[in-house]
Protein backbone atom coordinates (compact mmCIF):
# COMPACT_ATOMS: atom_id res chain seq x y z
CA UNK A 1 0.00 0.00 0.00
CA UNK A 2 3.22 2.29 0.64
CA UNK A 3 4.36 1.97 -2.73
CA UNK A 4 1.21 2.28 -4.18
CA UNK A 5 0.29 5.54 -2.43
CA UNK A 6 4.00 6.42 -3.33
CA UNK A 7 3.58 5.77 -6.84
CA UNK A 8 0.17 7.87 -7.16
CA UNK A 9 1.20 10.94 -5.58
CA UNK A 10 4.29 10.94 -8.09
CA UNK A 11 2.02 10.68 -11.04
CA UNK A 12 0.18 13.53 -9.90
CA UNK A 13 3.17 15.45 -9.21
CA UNK A 14 4.60 14.75 -12.65
CA UNK A 15 1.05 15.17 -14.60
CA UNK A 16 1.41 18.68 -12.81
CA UNK A 17 4.88 19.34 -14.08
CA UNK A 18 3.55 18.48 -17.60
CA UNK A 19 0.54 20.90 -17.59
CA UNK A 20 2.83 23.58 -16.18
CA UNK A 21 5.55 22.98 -19.14
CA UNK A 22 3.08 22.13 -21.87
CA UNK A 23 1.20 25.63 -20.94
CA UNK A 24 4.43 27.64 -20.90
CA UNK A 25 5.06 25.86 -24.60
CA UNK A 26 1.58 26.94 -25.77
CA UNK A 27 1.82 30.61 -24.48
CA UNK A 28 5.61 30.82 -26.03
CA UNK A 29 6.10 34.21 -28.74
CA UNK A 30 8.83 35.22 -30.76
CA UNK A 31 9.88 38.42 -32.53
CA UNK A 32 9.33 38.92 -35.93
CA UNK A 33 12.53 41.23 -36.94
CA UNK A 34 15.81 41.22 -39.15
CA UNK A 35 18.60 39.88 -37.00
CA UNK A 36 22.60 40.51 -38.08
CA UNK A 37 24.79 37.81 -38.12
CA UNK A 38 29.09 38.16 -38.86
CA UNK A 39 31.19 35.51 -40.74
CA UNK A 40 32.83 32.88 -38.40
CA UNK A 41 35.07 31.66 -41.62
CA UNK A 42 32.33 28.86 -42.38
CA UNK A 43 29.65 29.53 -40.85
CA UNK A 44 27.31 32.62 -38.95
CA UNK A 45 27.53 34.14 -35.27
CA UNK A 46 25.04 36.11 -33.83
CA UNK A 47 26.24 40.09 -34.41
CA UNK A 48 27.13 41.52 -30.52
CA UNK A 49 26.09 45.05 -32.19
CA UNK A 50 24.11 46.67 -34.09
CA UNK A 51 24.72 47.16 -37.90
CA UNK A 52 25.30 50.81 -37.29
CA UNK A 53 28.00 49.85 -34.63
CA UNK A 54 29.77 47.82 -36.72
CA UNK A 55 32.46 49.20 -38.99
CA UNK A 56 33.66 46.06 -40.87
CA UNK A 57 37.03 45.53 -42.27
CA UNK A 58 37.78 45.21 -46.03
CA UNK A 59 36.74 41.69 -46.70
CA UNK A 60 34.95 41.05 -44.02
CA UNK A 61 31.36 39.19 -44.87
CA UNK A 62 28.39 40.21 -42.80
CA UNK A 63 24.34 38.88 -43.26
CA UNK A 64 20.94 39.51 -42.52
CA UNK A 65 17.94 37.42 -41.82
CA UNK A 66 14.04 38.15 -41.33
CA UNK A 67 12.52 35.22 -39.46
CA UNK A 68 10.25 34.75 -36.25
CA UNK A 69 12.33 34.24 -33.25
CA UNK A 70 11.95 33.67 -29.87
CA UNK A 71 15.53 35.07 -28.58
CA UNK A 72 19.38 34.50 -30.71
CA UNK A 73 19.18 31.27 -29.22
CA UNK A 74 17.07 30.25 -31.73
CA UNK A 75 17.26 32.86 -34.73
CA UNK A 76 17.31 31.77 -37.98
CA UNK A 77 20.85 32.28 -39.87
CA UNK A 78 21.28 32.95 -43.41
CA UNK A 79 21.04 30.27 -45.87
CA UNK A 80 23.86 31.27 -47.88
CA UNK A 81 27.10 30.82 -46.43
CA UNK A 82 29.83 34.00 -45.69
CA UNK A 83 31.91 32.98 -49.37
CA UNK A 84 33.36 36.75 -49.96
CA UNK A 85 35.55 35.54 -52.59
CA UNK A 86 32.69 34.90 -54.12
CA UNK A 87 30.10 37.82 -53.39
CA UNK A 88 33.29 40.10 -54.44
CA UNK A 89 34.26 38.29 -57.54
CA UNK A 90 33.60 40.82 -59.47
CA UNK A 91 34.08 43.97 -57.27
CA UNK A 92 38.27 44.50 -57.79
CA UNK A 93 39.74 46.11 -54.53
CA UNK A 94 40.52 49.97 -54.93
CA UNK A 95 42.54 52.40 -53.10
CA UNK A 96 40.58 54.50 -50.74
CA UNK A 97 37.90 52.26 -50.15
CA UNK A 98 36.92 48.85 -48.36
CA UNK A 99 34.84 45.79 -49.48
CA UNK A 100 31.95 44.34 -47.45
CA UNK A 101 30.48 41.22 -48.63
CA UNK A 102 26.71 41.09 -47.47
CA UNK A 103 24.30 37.99 -47.61
CA UNK A 104 20.40 39.35 -47.26
CA UNK A 105 18.02 36.24 -46.54
CA UNK A 106 14.30 37.70 -46.24
CA UNK A 107 12.97 34.34 -45.07
CA UNK A 108 10.65 32.06 -45.77
CA UNK A 109 6.61 32.80 -46.24
CA UNK A 110 6.13 30.97 -42.65
CA UNK A 111 7.81 33.91 -41.38
CA UNK A 112 6.13 36.64 -43.85
CA UNK A 113 3.84 38.75 -42.13
CA UNK A 114 0.16 38.44 -43.56
CA UNK A 115 -0.33 39.04 -47.32
CA UNK A 116 3.27 39.75 -48.22
CA UNK A 117 5.47 37.22 -50.30
CA UNK A 118 9.28 37.18 -48.86
CA UNK A 119 11.92 38.02 -52.20
CA UNK A 120 14.87 35.74 -53.16
CA UNK A 121 18.01 35.68 -50.80
CA UNK A 122 20.94 37.34 -52.71
CA UNK A 123 24.26 38.53 -51.98
CA UNK A 124 26.04 41.80 -52.87
CA UNK A 125 29.22 43.06 -52.60
CA UNK A 126 29.55 47.15 -50.88
CA UNK A 127 32.34 49.04 -52.07
CA UNK A 128 32.33 51.76 -49.15
CA UNK A 129 35.21 54.31 -47.42
CA UNK A 130 37.31 52.85 -45.03
CA UNK A 131 35.57 54.34 -41.86
CA UNK A 132 31.78 52.97 -42.67
CA UNK A 133 29.57 50.75 -41.04
CA UNK A 134 27.74 47.81 -41.87
CA UNK A 135 24.22 49.94 -42.07
CA UNK A 136 26.36 52.01 -44.63
CA UNK A 137 27.31 49.38 -46.69
CA UNK A 138 23.99 47.63 -46.73
CA UNK A 139 22.13 51.01 -47.62
CA UNK A 140 24.29 51.24 -50.91
CA UNK A 141 23.50 48.34 -52.08
CA UNK A 142 20.34 47.20 -50.36
CA UNK A 143 18.10 50.36 -50.68
CA UNK A 144 15.68 51.51 -49.08
CA UNK A 145 15.89 50.87 -45.52
CA UNK A 146 13.17 51.36 -43.08
CA UNK A 147 13.96 51.99 -39.46
CA UNK A 148 11.96 52.82 -36.50
CA UNK A 149 11.78 55.74 -34.11
CA UNK A 150 14.32 53.75 -31.86
CA UNK A 151 16.67 52.95 -35.04
CA UNK A 152 15.70 49.57 -35.11
CA UNK A 153 16.28 48.24 -38.89
CA UNK A 154 12.92 47.17 -39.81
CA UNK A 155 12.78 46.94 -43.50
CA UNK A 156 15.58 46.13 -45.91
CA UNK A 157 14.80 47.09 -49.72
CA UNK A 158 11.88 48.02 -48.91
CA UNK A 159 10.71 44.36 -47.11
CA UNK A 160 8.65 43.95 -44.96
CA UNK A 161 6.12 46.76 -46.20
CA UNK A 162 5.14 47.24 -42.79
CA UNK A 163 5.75 46.14 -39.07
CA UNK A 164 8.77 46.73 -37.13
CA UNK A 165 9.69 44.23 -34.43
CA UNK A 166 6.29 42.56 -33.36
CA UNK A 167 5.59 40.23 -31.29
CA UNK A 168 3.95 37.12 -32.50
CA UNK A 169 1.90 34.99 -31.11
CA UNK A 170 2.30 31.06 -31.36
CA UNK A 171 -0.42 31.19 -34.27
CA UNK A 172 1.98 33.51 -36.35
CA UNK A 173 0.09 36.41 -35.93
CA UNK A 174 1.16 39.75 -34.48
CA UNK A 175 0.19 41.02 -30.94
CA UNK A 176 -0.28 45.11 -30.89
CA UNK A 177 0.80 44.89 -27.35
CA UNK A 178 4.94 44.41 -27.81
CA UNK A 179 6.65 46.74 -29.47
CA UNK A 180 10.12 45.67 -29.71
CA UNK A 181 13.47 47.66 -28.63
CA UNK A 182 16.38 47.73 -30.56
CA UNK A 183 19.09 45.74 -29.24
CA UNK A 184 22.16 44.63 -30.74
CA UNK A 185 20.83 42.46 -34.28
CA UNK A 186 17.34 41.47 -32.36
CA UNK A 187 14.59 43.63 -30.31
CA UNK A 188 15.59 43.84 -26.78
CA UNK A 189 12.63 42.54 -25.24
CA UNK A 190 13.59 39.28 -27.20
CA UNK A 191 17.16 38.74 -26.73
CA UNK A 192 17.48 40.85 -23.94
CA UNK A 193 20.19 42.99 -26.16
CA UNK A 194 22.88 41.73 -27.97
CA UNK A 195 23.71 38.27 -26.81
CA UNK A 196 19.78 36.92 -25.74
CA UNK A 197 19.20 34.47 -23.21
CA UNK A 198 18.44 30.67 -23.82
CA UNK A 199 15.77 29.43 -25.87
CA UNK A 200 14.17 27.46 -22.51
CA UNK A 201 11.34 28.02 -20.74
CA UNK A 202 10.27 31.41 -18.99
CA UNK A 203 11.42 32.26 -15.30
CA UNK A 204 7.89 31.88 -14.40
CA UNK A 205 7.44 28.63 -16.11
CA UNK A 206 10.26 27.37 -13.92
CA UNK A 207 8.84 28.68 -10.43
CA UNK A 208 5.36 27.23 -11.19
CA UNK A 209 7.86 23.88 -11.69
CA UNK A 210 9.57 24.30 -8.64
CA UNK A 211 6.39 24.72 -6.66
CA UNK A 212 4.42 22.03 -8.23
CA UNK A 213 7.59 19.82 -7.03
CA UNK A 214 7.38 20.50 -3.64
CA UNK A 215 3.78 19.75 -3.48
CA UNK A 216 4.30 16.53 -5.06
CA UNK A 217 7.05 16.03 -2.36
CA UNK A 218 4.50 17.10 0.65
CA UNK A 219 2.38 14.63 -0.99
CA UNK A 220 4.59 11.60 -0.48
CA UNK A 221 5.86 12.70 2.94
CA UNK A 222 1.99 12.73 3.91
CA UNK A 223 1.35 9.41 2.66
CA UNK A 224 4.22 7.81 4.08
CA UNK A 225 3.39 9.65 7.89
CA UNK A 226 -0.61 8.07 7.31
CA UNK A 227 0.95 4.25 6.86
CA UNK A 228 3.99 4.80 9.11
Amino acid sequence: MRRAGRATALLVALAAVLTVLGAGTAQAAGYRYWSFWESSGTGWTYATQGPSLVRPDDGTVQGFRFSVSEDSQDSAKPRRSPDFAKICADTPAQDGTKRVALVIDPGTAADAPADETPPAPRTACARVAPDASTAEALASVAGPLRYSSDALLCAISGYPGSGCGEQVSGDGHATPSAAASPGASAPAAASAGSGGSGGGPSAGVLVGVGAVLLLGIAAVVQARRRRG
